[in-house]
């Protein structure tokens, strides 16, 4: 049985990258032998703002044939792609190839509760919160009891801590089903602990595996907790 994760390599086509080009004259490890191999159903990138999580994101979704505003195949939202260097320079390597999809990206998602409230019967996901809404959506579409590829922008923008912990056990879910792939640009070190997934951190111009702990993300956040008081000390100093 063939089981996750379907889409086994990314890499670029030398002949379509152009280094005057954005993104490649701005993310340093978008070079012509770029690859990226997938060894686990759930990767999860990780890095500071700038370091081309989301454009590393939005360039596999397109390739995979998603459209860059985001939604599945069947419910595309917001306007027209205006085009992906990056996305048109990917290689994909899939065994089996899948179809079936979402991207999510937090901004768009709005469109996309319009889109399913006009055209599938959804009611009122626009009366609900946001975090209500988002979940709600992956509970009722985003299954795993068909092969399937999730490609996420920062899900946990809608979410508080108490919701990240429920998709967290979503995302173990779909790990345990063996059907879905997931690849997931997130700030959260709460769902960075997701077990068993590839966490990949693009700081420092490369790509490379991490621990949670090994994550800017992670220790700052742990040093604010245990002291408040002192890292906004630290943080005020010279404001007076």
């Amino acid at each position: 049985m063939i089981t996750a994760p379907f889409l086994k390599q990314i890499r670029l086509d030398p002949q379509k990258v152009d280094v005057k080009a954005f993104p490649f004259n701005t993310v340093s490890y978008l070079t012509a032998d770029f690859e990226l191999g997938f060894d686990a159903a759930v990767t999860i990138l990780v890095g500071e703002n700038g370091t081309g999580k989301s454009t590393l994101i939005e360039a596999i979704a397109q390739a995979a044939g998603f459209s860059a505003q985001g939604g599945s195949q069947d419910h595309r939202t917001g306007g027209p792609d205006t085009g992906n260097a990056l996305a048109k320079a990917l290689r994909l390597s899939w065994l089996p190839r899948v179809s079936r999809g979402f991207f999510f990206r937090a901004e768009s998602f709005f469109n996309f509760a319009s889109y399913l409230e006009q055209h599938d019967g959804v009611g009122d996901l626009h009366r609900r919160s946001h975090g209500e809404a988002f979940l709600d959506t992956f509970l009722d579409r985003l299954h795993a009891r068909e092969r399937a590829i999730y490609i996420l922008d920062e899900p946990e923008v809608a979410l508080s801590p108490q919701r990240q912990l429920a998709f967290l056990r979503i995302l173990r879910e779909w790990q345990l089903s063996r059907q879905v792939q997931a690849i997931i640009a997130t700030h959260s070190p709460i769902l960075m602990c997701l077990p068993d997934a590839a966490l990949l951190s693009l700081d420092g111009g490369t790509i490379r595996p991490v621990t949670v702990a090994e994550t800017e993300h992670y220790r700052v956040t742990r040093r604010f907790l245990a002291n408040p008081a002192a890292v906004l000390a630290d943080l005020f100093e010279d404001l007076g």
